[in-house]
């Protein structure tokens, strides 16, 4: 059966001289792809001008909270007892953006209710991963 969470919520992007442009954006989980949390970002902050997703280990976003983390295109660390900053590094640059930190334990928590953790069924994940990048070979 699969599960969707969804939780609307609020940050900063962090723009030239340290200054924070208030976004809201979507943080999802579901029980289709345990293995990752995807934020998705408004349009009119994005470089396009289009919504833009992106997605990333739940354990990162797990291990981030309490100490900095993360390797390539995402890093999540502490900034402060109550702040979180997720650094995401593309082409076009990195974007820095904070959230509360009692939010995204908040998601955490409640993505754990929909697959615990080291319940992931990675193989069904993988097969399908596989698949669709190989086709039915």
């Amino acid at each position: 059966m699969h599960i969707a969470l969804e939780q609307p919520t609020g940050a900063h992007l962090v723009i030239r001289d340290g200054q924070e442009l208030p976004i809201p954006l979507t943080l999802r989980y579901t029980s289709d792809d345990p293995l990752a949390v995807h934020a998705d970002f408004p349009a009119h902050v994005s470089v396009g001008d289009e919504k833009v997703t992106w997605t990333f280990a739940r354990a990162l976003l797990e291990e981030g909270l309490d100490a900095p983390a993360g390797v390539g295109n995402v890093h999540i660390r502490p900034a402060g007892p109550r702040r979180t900053v997720v650094e995401l590094h593309a082409p076009e640059g990195v974007a820095m953006v904070c959230f509360d930190t009692p939010v995204l334990r908040r998601f955490l928590t409640r993505s754990h209710t929909v697959v615990e953790p080291g319940g992931e069924q990675i193989g069904a994940v993988l097969d399908d991963s596989l698949t669709a990048m190989f086709g039915a070979v």
